[in-house]
């Protein structure tokens, strides 16, 4: 039974109302912008594939296959899921687009006013965002699962299968994330890539690093999952319905629910951000992904670089209408997105293992994403989004390809000189690719997507944005100097290296180790995806269309053709309650690409969009200097300077609080993990002690102490019964003897 204070709720109108156009009085009829595409019923195996590829890796594991069949089914899978995916984009007109798949669930109760409904299906929502998300999903998704099928090899019969059954989890759960039409198919996904992470970061389950590690994960993020639970729970009962077609035809009319006092909308955003944060590893809640790197290297490409991660930026932009009806929450996200970039940038200064600075390089970056967001420049962090899931791929797969030859080795301090040894220099090139992409060097992709982000902080009015882009151009500076402090160790320089901890007995050869380099299948998936993170810098300069008179090129048009444009299109954006802290001079800001008239907004007395193409590249070429000079040509004065730091007492701190990761971990030791350690032993103490010795042990056991007095009475001796029936008789009569006393005592007759 429905209560009816959760009927009173919600709109007095259904879904299927709301789509009809037979609707109340009191409500206008809203004309939807999508179009239902049943046709297009074949775009389902984007879809299907993962899920088959998955049943069949199954079966291999039934019939315990110890070829790479698992390999070759899951890749083949993710080749089609991509390819359909492109023949989507091919085909898709401009329209948003409805493909049905399949019912799910449909409810609905009451009757006249107080009829309600709440549905959610299967079914794919087609605009330009979902296309560009997915479409680096599946397409990087195949590249990674090729690169595995070597990688992976040495677990050949034992754990092979398993791994590519996790990776086809990962890709039909991130394909409903992105693809689903309504929040819960989207929260679906969620928590089915957060499962596959789980699944995958643990996969080394012998390693107690590897447990604890995916532990982590988890419950971290279900801190993020619960935010999104309940942001999903007010949407409906403010909105009337989860479908994101319907909701934009809502917000867009004002029609709404005031539900629970008003405070609602003002709430949802803060609910979202929590779930984004929890997922794209933000400040407070970033401490797992480092610890993920203890997953196998393809995974961490896959899935903590390329695109899990960056689900919290695809919830942020596909909701960005939530956020706009509470600015104050956008403020929130650039200052933790700015914060978060900062804070992991000074760590990934002082580590040493290459996979794991690149770890926190990638926190780093998605704080850059949310700074983009958070300063309405959603073309920026889609821009980057896009950018960085290639520039980081090839950095984590040739991390792996290191690690995966040199017996585990990844401490930069003892491998020198890879681009001189056979075989390793596809590896090399690949990396400078990605170092310079990540570095924001000048023309590579990465310098095109985060001036994006950069110059819009400087022009977006907002709490200390300007501050923040301050911040942001010293994070840019931190960044190039540790990405090519890590090329410069390890690809250039004396050919030196010591071989890792890992038993792999075939590189010794007479007693001496030597590396093995990469085959075809990890040469080859390099390679493309450095290529990639190169032809990733042609979109900023293709035309955009006439009509939307942006800069930004492609990535700004299927940005603006979505719900992370900021605005409907046809809206006006002075309807929306947009607080004046979010505009500039009072001028339109379109939140897709923020490209208005900015005369009053200067950076050095420039243009903030113009002089950001000079200052990040000097910025980026200055970290490079130095990391050259410190790394490469005088190493020796890497460590005089440490020494030096180390020395003085009043300086000491700051080195040795970044090689410990500002303690943070110790932070959260002593602040949530022991006192809830403390209270489940106080907890479990109390229910032992109390609840069971005293009250429910205790009380029975008065039963069995009466039962042992009376005991020997009962040893089957004639005259002890005698003796007891004697003693009873004696009782009896010396209590009626008390009785009669007493009663006389108290006037009794």
């Amino acid at each position: 039974m429905i209560p009816q204070s959760l009927i009173n709720s919600v709109f007095s109108f259904t879904a299927d109302q709301l789509v009809s156009g037979d609707l109340p009085d009191t409500v206008p009829v809203l004309t939807s912008q999508v179009e239902v595409v049943p046709q297009h019923w074949w775009a389902g195996f984007i879809l299907y594939l993962p899920l088959i590829s998955l049943i069949l890796c199954g079966l291999c594991a039934a019939m315990k296959v110890k070829t790479k069949l698992p390999a070759w089914i899951t890749t083949g899978s993710l080749l089609g899921s991509f390819v359909f995916s492109v023949l989507l984009y091919l085909d898709y007109t401009g329209t948003p687009e409805l493909i049905p798949i399949l019912s799910w669930i449909n409810l609905s109760w009451g009757q006249g006013e107080t009829a309600a409904s709440f549905s959610a299906n299967f079914t794919l929502y087609i605009d330009s965002l979902s296309l560009l998300w997915i479409m680096f999903v599946t397409g990087l998704g195949t590249l990674i699962t090729y690169y595995a099928s070597e990688y992976m090899e040495g677990d050949l019969g034992k754990g092979y299968t398993r791994f590519f059954a996790g990776v086809s989890v990962f890709l039909f759960a991130m394909v409903c994330l992105v693809l689903g039409d309504n929040l819960l198919m989207l929260y679906l996904g969620w928590e089915g890539v957060g499962f596959a992470s789980y699944w995958l970061i643990g996969y080394y389950y012998n390693k107690p690093a590897a447990v604890a590690a995916a532990k982590k994960a988890f419950i971290m993020n279900r801190i993020g999952d619960l935010g999104l639970a309940l942001a999903i729970y007010l949407i409906w009962t403010t909105f009337g319905t989860i479908q994101y077609d319907e909701l934009m035809d809502v917000i867009a009319s004002g029609q709404w629910k005031d539900a629970y006092e008003g405070w609602s909308v003002s709430v949802i955003p803060w609910f979202l951000m929590l779930a984004a944060f929890g997922k794209s590893a933000q400040i407070p809640l970033y401490v797992w992904l480092p610890d993920a790197m203890e997953g196998p290297t393809p995974v961490s490409a896959l899935i903590h670089a390329a695109t899990m991660v960056t689900a919290g930026i695809y919830l942020v932009a596909r909701t960005y209408e939530f956020f706009l009806l509470a600015p104050e929450s956008l403020h929130v996200v650039a200052w933790v997105g700015g914060l978060t970039a900062l804070l992991a940038a000074t760590i990934g200064l002082a580590q040493h293992d290459i996979k794991r600075i690149m770890a926190y390089s990638t926190v780093s970056q998605l704080g850059y994403m949310f700074l983009g967001l958070g300063v309405l420049s959603t073309y920026g962090a889609a821009y980057h989004v896009f950018t960085h899931a290639f520039f980081k791929a090839a950095l984590f797969l040739t991390c792996g390809t290191i690690m995966h030859g040199f017996a585990g080795q990844l401490d930069l301090r003892k491998l020198s000189g890879l681009i001189k040894i056979p075989g390793w220099r596809i590896t090399s090139i690949a990396m400078l690719i990605g170092c310079l992409a990540l570095a924001g060097f000048p023309l590579t992709s990465g310098y095109f997507s985060k001036d994006a982000i950069l110059a819009e902080a400087f022009v977006t009015q907002g709490p200390g944005f300007e501050a923040l882009g301050w911040i942001a151009l010293f994070t840019a500076f931190l960044t190039a100097y540790y990405t090519f402090r890590v090329w410069f160790r390890v690809c250039l320089g004396k050919v030196e290296y010591e071989p890792g901890d890992d038993d792999h007995g075939d590189d010794h050869h007479g007693g001496e180790f030597h590396p093995h380099a990469p085959r075809f299948a990890m040469n080859f998936v390099m390679a493309v995806i450095a290529i990639g993170a190169l032809v990733a810098a042609v979109p900023y300069f293709m035309d955009t269309k006439a009509d939307t008179q942006l800069t930004g090129g492609w990535v700004a048009d299927m940005v603006h053709d979505s719900t992370a444009r900021g605005g409907l299109p046809g809206l006006d954006r002075h309807g929306l309650p947009l607080s004046e802290s979010l505009q500039l001079d009072g001028h339109d800001h379109d939140a897709s690409h923020g490209h208005e008239d900015h005369a009053h907004a200067t950076i050095l007395g420039m243009d903030p969009h113009k002089a950001m193409y000079y200052i990040s590249g000097v910025v980026g070429g200055l970290g490079i200097l130095l990391a050259a000079w410190l790394h490469l040509f005088r190493r020796q004065d890497a460590d005089r300077l440490k020494s030096m730091l180390m020395r003085r007492w009043w300086i000491a701190w700051l080195p040795r609080a970044m090689e410990r990761k500002w303690y943070i971990d110790e932070i959260y030791i002593g602040l949530v993990r022991s006192p809830l350690w403390i209270a489940s032993h106080l907890m479990y103490a109390f229910d032992r002690f109390i609840i069971d010795g005293l009250l429910v042990d205790g009380i029975a056991r008065i039963p069995r102490l009466v039962a042992r007095w009376f005991q020997p009475l009962q040893n089957g001796i004639v005259q002890s019964y005698a003796v007891t029936m004697a003693g009873g008789v004696a009782l009896i009569a010396l209590l009626m003897i008390l009785f009669m006393q007493f009663w006389q005592a108290g006037g009794g007759s």
